[in-house]
């Protein structure tokens, strides 16, 4: 099994490393680090919320940052980049851009669970510049194109 590197940043000593909650989830559960007190979110309100840790992924892979569903279904939290990339040469802190569109007030707390982080493989292409494109049936057709269901 390949190994995904997580290093604590400074005063982070007490959350636990991004986890899988089940046997079967697809991504590691990503908490806020937020020692000094919890991030308190209005309607519209945009926030950058520090995760606590820094990774190092296996060469040929990212590290995708996903909405959690409760968060997102229960209480209208989106993460506006969605998914964010993690790339492989990155050592930073992982942060998560959270963005609320409830009704009332809604406060993250340090240590909550605020998104997901699904690891995966890319495959890497050579970019060659051509005067033509094969022709398809859909050809040119953009948004709406095949339909609206």
């Amino acid at each position: 099994m390949a190994e995904v590197r997580f290093k604590r940043v400074d005063g982070n000593a007490d959350l636990p490393l991004p986890a899988y909650a089940t046997e079967g989830a697809a991504g590691l559960d990503l908490r806020a680090f937020l020692p000094g007190g919890a991030v308190d979110f209005a309607p519209g309100d945009f926030h950058l919320i520090p995760t606590g840790f820094c990774v190092e992924l296996p060469p040929g892979t990212e590290m995708q940052i996903r909405p959690r569903s409760g968060l997102a279904l229960k209480h209208g939290f989106i993460l506006p980049n969605s998914p964010g990339t993690v790339d492989a040469d990155y050592r930073g802190e992982v942060m998560v851009g959270l963005m609320y569109l409830g009704k009332d007030r809604f406060t993250i707390a340090h240590g909550d669970r605020i998104a997901q982080a699904v690891i995966a493989d890319l495959r890497r292409y050579a970019v060659v510049e051509a005067e033509t494109l094969t022709d398809t049936a859909r050809g040119s057709g953009g948004f709406g194109s095949t339909g609206l269901s």
